[in-house]
């Protein structure tokens, strides 16, 4: 599940870079406005990323502080690259299923 939660969270910062750096200046700069397909679909991404961010951190055994630093990353530009950096940490710490 950790692996589902970390390309969801990959594919949430990426529509949030999109959203903010490609659909709102194309808006107000270009008048061509992406911003409501872009967003909603945004929305959906980041709903889901809440959901799965609680049941993962549940899973883990996050500390309620890890999850709100994974919150948090998720509504910063580019925080989803940290968030990533130690999903990847966690990944490779996990025991082998033998």
């Amino acid at each position: 599940m950790l692996k589902t939660f970390r390309l969801l969270s990959l594919i949430e910062g990426l529509s949030l870079i999109t959203l903010l750096f490609i659909a709102m200046p194309a808006k107000y700069q270009f008048g061509y406005d992406f911003v409501w397909p872009v967003g909603m679909t945004h929305g959906v991404l980041w709903l889901s990323f809440v959901v799965m961010s609680l049941m993962v951190s549940h899973l883990q055994r996050w500390s309620v502080l890890v999850w709100l630093l994974a919150l948090i990353c998720s509504v910063i530009p580019f925080g989803f690259v940290v968030l990533d950096a130690r999903l990847k940490r966690e990944m490779t710490q996990l025991p082998a299923a033998g």
